[in-house]
């Protein structure tokens, strides 16, 4: 593992804490955030695919970036989601976010469209020409559609500020041979995946239970770096509990926000449809995988 990763070891994809009436709770972003670098994170993802961005506008994602910056910007790397499925969207995007005090944007793979992979490069190339800061690629297939494929990680990595990929591939010898042949800086993107691919030579990762984990998913980290592959096993194997809670009861921006306003982090675990409420029965299922896990208030 290289000792000054770009975008820091402990990240989480952030959720966008909402008011009961679904406007955006600003106060609540910053104790998010606050309650993120207070527990192990040198980095945070605001309106990513946990915090809602396809049901927040873009005047909502920039108030809450400028209140995550305003709150931990001098503490933390704060990397921007801007990636959409239409090229000038996402460039205004990029602008924007840059303009409001990002220190690095996130690039999700257009969905839907399912462009061809000349379509993916270009859309990325023309997204990461807006600024100089660097570029972190999300990897996510089951729900764009599309794969980074080698050949279109090959030609992204000779863009200067294209730098990193989370990957929520979970493909294990993909990664190691990408990692090998493109050079590009390697996140998990997918919490049951982040021993694993720390072992093969992730970097870092790029969590949701993160948001209840944070301290956990660090000593993790510093195990793997320090060579101790006994803890970080015996770490990832008691947060078993939460991360199926997390990631496998319902949804895992849904559960994130139910999961923080049991810690007592925010008020309402408000959602914007089509997401819903969870149901008594998640919450049980939930407070059981935090109870089992050793996460308490």
């Amino acid at each position: 593992m290289t000792s000054t990763p770009t975008f820091g070891r402990v990240l989480t994809a952030m959720v966008t804490p909402m008011h009961p009436d679904g406007s955006i709770d600003l106060d609540g972003v910053q104790k998010v955030a606050r309650h993120l670098v207070e527990h192990g994170h040198d980095g945070i993802v605001v309106n990513g695919t946990t915090g809602e961005s396809a049901t927040v506008d873009d005047p909502e994602k920039i108030e809450a970036l400028r209140a995550v910056v305003d709150a931990v910007g001098d503490q933390a790397m704060i990397v921007a989601g801007a990636g959409t499925n239409d090229t000038r969207h996402s460039v205004r995007l990029a602008q924007q976010s840059m303009e409001a005090g990002a220190d690095a944007l996130l690039v999700v793979t257009p969905y839907y469209n399912m462009p061809t992979p000349a379509g993916i490069v270009e859309h990325t190339r023309t997204v990461a020409a807006t600024t100089d800061a660097p570029v972190l690629l999300y990897d996510i297939p089951h729900r764009t559609g599309r794969a980074l494929t080698l050949e279109i990680l090959t030609e992204l990595a000779k863009v200067d500020n294209i730098v990193g990929v989370k990957d929520a591939k979970c493909d294990l010898w993909f990664a190691t041979t990408a990692m090998a042949e493109t050079g590009l800086e390697w996140y998990s993107g997918a919490d049951e995946f982040n021993l694993p691919l720390l072992a093969i030579g992730a970097l870092g990762v790029v969590s949701v239970v993160g948001h209840v984990a944070g301290d956990d998913y660090r000593a993790m980290v510093d195990a793997v770096l320090a060579g101790d592959l006994a803890k970080a096993q015996d770490i990832h194997r008691r947060l078993i509990p939460v991360v199926n809670a997390l990631m496998s009861t319902s949804q895992g921006g849904i559960m994130a926000k139910a999961a923080l306003v049991e810690l007592g982090v925010i008020d309402s675990a408000t959602v914007r449809l089509p997401y819903v409420a969870s149901t008594e029965d998640h919450l049980a299922k939930l407070r059981s995988g935090l109870q089992a896990s050793g996460i308490t208030r």
